[in-house]
C-alpha cells in the first residue's frame, strides 16, 4: 500500500492504469473457510456513519481521527474479522481494508508479502464480503476499502459498488486510477452513497491538487512522501506545507498516510493540522511479525491503544 517508483505522482490519480488484465485474480472460488466468524449482529443494529460525518463529529469535538490499515487475509480472514472488530473496540474513528492483490503497485514490502501471503491461502474478493457481511454490523467505525482498479474492473463498477455497499462499506481507495479516469467510479459510488477517496502527493502540481480535492469526497488523502508505503524514520516537514496548502484550497478533512508508524509521528503530523492519521504497514506488519494470530491481536491492541493515546 516491491517495485521501486520513481515518482509517487506517476500512479497516483497521474498516469493511466496499467493493462487491467482481468485474470490476475480469480474471484469465482474461494478456499477460505469463515467459520469461525462471530455470528452476525442484530439487522436492527444502526448503520455506520459516513467518512465525512466522522470527521465532522470529531473536528467539533477537536479530535483527529486515527485511521489503521490492514490487509485482508493475512494471517487469514478469521482473524482480520477478530482484527477489525479490535480496531474498533480499541477507538479507530475509521478502518481501512486492503484487499489483496497480485501487483500492488503503491505498496511497500510490508503491505507486499501480507498481499501475497493471503492469496497463496485463497482469499478472494468473495470470501472477504462474506467476512464483512458478519462483522460490519458489528462495527461502530466506517469502513473503506482500498483496492486497485482490477479487482472492480473484474466484477464490474456499478456491480462492486452494489456489493460493497450492501455488506456495510462507506468508503473506496482506489489508488491506480488517475484523476481523468474517475468519473465512472465518482458517479456510481455517489449513487450507491460510497465516498470515494481520491489522493494526492508531493509531487502532485498545485492546480492538479486542487482539481483532486474538488473531487474527492470523505477526505483528501495525503500521502506524506514520494514513494511506496512503507514505514518511514520521520515524516517530511513538507507535509506541513502541503497540508497548508490543501487546507487554503477547500475544508474538506485531510488525513496523511504512506510513512507513519510510531505515535510520536502520529502527535507530529496531528500538531500540523492533519484531521487525520494513516497507519498502515506497521499495522500490518504487527499482525504479520507475530508468531502466532492470537499474539499479534494481542500486539495490534496495544500498538493501537499507543497511537490513540497520542492523538487524544
Amino acid at each position: 500500500m516491491a517495485t521501486s517508483l520513481k515518482s509517487t505522482a506517476s500512479f497516483l490519480q497521474l498516469r493511466k492504469p496499467e493493462n487491467h488484465s482481468l485474470n490476475r485474480l480469480s474471484f469465482e472460488k474461494s478456499s477460505v473457510s469463515v467459520k469461525r466468524f462471530t455470528p452476525l449482529a442484530a439487522l436492527t443494529a444502526a448503520p455506520t456513519p459516513g467518512l465525512a460525518e466522522t470527521f465532522s463529529r470529531l473536528k467539533k469535538d477537536g479530535k483527529v481521527a486515527l485511521i489503521p490499515y490492514i490487509t485482508a487475509g493475512d494471517p487469514d480472514l478469521s482473524t482480520t474479522a477478530e482484527a477489525l472488530k479490535l480496531l474498533d473496540s480499541c477507538g479507530s474513528d475509521i478502518i481501512e481494508l486492503g484487499v489483496p492483490y497480485s501487483d500492488p503497485l503503491a505498496d511497500g514490502p510490508v503491505i507486499q508479502a501480507a498481499a501475497t501471503r493471503s492469496l497463496a491461502k485463497g482469499t478472494d474478493f468473495n470470501a472477504i464480503i462474506s467476512m464483512l457481511k458478519e462483522v460490519v454490523p458489528q462495527l461502530s467505525s466506517p469502513l473503506a476499502l482500498f483496492t486497485y482498479y482490477n479487482p472492480i474492473l473484474k466484477r464490474g463498477v456499478e456491480n462492486f459498488m452494489s456489493t460493497i455497499k450492501d455488506v456495510g462499506v462507506r468508503g473506496l481507495v482506489v489508488p491506480d486510477v488517475p484523476l481523468e479516469e474517475t468519473e465512472t467510479l465518482r458517479s456510481a459510488a455517489t449513487e450507491h452513497n460510497i465516498e470515494l477517496i481520491l489522493l494526492t502527493t508531493p509531487t502532485t502540481p498545485t492546480d492538479r491538487m486542487r482539481a483532486i480535492v474538488e473531487a474527492a469526497e470523505g477526505f483528501v488523502y495525503l500521502v506524506s512522501s514520494v514513494g511506496v508505503t512503507g514505514a518511514r524514520a520521520s515524516v517530511s516537514d513538507r507535509v506541513q506545507t502541503l497540508l497548508k496548502d490543501i487546507k487554503e484550497a477547500s475544508t474538506k478533512p485531510v488525513a496523511v498516510g504512506f510513512g507513519i508508524s510510531t505515535p510520536e509521528q502520529a502527535k507530529q503530523v496531528m500538531g500540523w493540522g492533519s484531521d487525520g492519521v494513516i497507519i498502515g504497514s506497521a499495522m500490518v506488519k504487527v499482525l504479520g511479525d507475530a508468531k502466532t494470530p492470537e499474539e499479534g491481536l494481542k500486539a495490534l491492541e496495544a500498538f493501537t491503544k499507543s497511537l490513540k493515546a497520542a492523538l487524544s
